[in-house]
Order: C-alpha cells, then structure tokens, then sequence
C-alpha cells in the first residue's frame, strides 16, 4: 500500500508559480513511477505529467510543456511539480498518483494510487 498526500495548492494570479508536493508513505516509493493528473470543473481528469522511478526520464503533457517541471526526491519520499507562468486555464484540482514502472504513463487507469487532490486556482 501507498499513500500519497499532495500539498502546495493555492490561489494565484495569472503569470504566478506554484509548487505541488507529493509526499508518499512506505519503503517502496522509488519502486513506483509518479504521475500527476488534474481536473477542472465539469471536465474529465486529464493527464499532466509523469516520472520515472529514478527520475531520469518525464513526460509532459503539451499543454503545459515549458511551464512545467517535474522532480522526484526518492530520499524524501516526494516528488515535485513545479508549475511557472500559469494561466486561468490551469485552474484544477491536481492528483498525484503512483504506477508500476511498466504501465502506460498517461492513462489513469494505469495508476494504482492516488493522493486526495489540492487545488490550484489561477487568477486573470
């Protein structure tokens, strides 16, 4: 079992930064690929971003590709999204969530593990 809590949502004006963690519970954290996904009112959740177990290789989503970054500190159990130069059409609330190495990085059914969401309201 893993369990993952996302932090660092917010409210923020249109050009602003944010930074989400995601803090997971266990031994097993740099066993899994990480992913974040996030949902916007009336929308279906989408894919935003994925990593790998050691951090080496990311996906990006080409919506926020630029804007974007994403980390991962097996040592603390977290991984980051670094989210500059946001726009209003960012506003969701955004999900970490863990998958085995071998399955599809952005279909969310891949994912075995999901954190409750934190929310990221982008002002104009």
């Amino acid at each position: 079992q893993v369990q993952l809590v996302e932090s660092g949502g917010g409210l923020v004006q249109a050009g602003g930064s944010l930074r989400l963690s995601c803090v997971a519970s266990g031994r097993t954290f740099s066993t899994y690929a990480m992913g974040w996904f996030r949902q916007a009112p009336g929308k279906e959740r989408e894919f935003v971003a994925s990593i790998s177990r050691s951090g080496g290789s990311t996906y990006i989503t080409d919506s926020v590709k630029g804007r974007f970054t994403l980390s991962r500190d097996n040592a603390k159990n977290t991984v980051y999204l670094q989210m500059n130069n946001l726009r209003p059409e960012d506003t969701a609330v955004y999900y970490c969530a863990a998958r085995w190495p071998s399955k599809n990085f952005n279909v969310m059914g891949d994912y075995d593990y999901w954190g409750q969401g934190t929310q990221v309201t982008v002002s104009s």
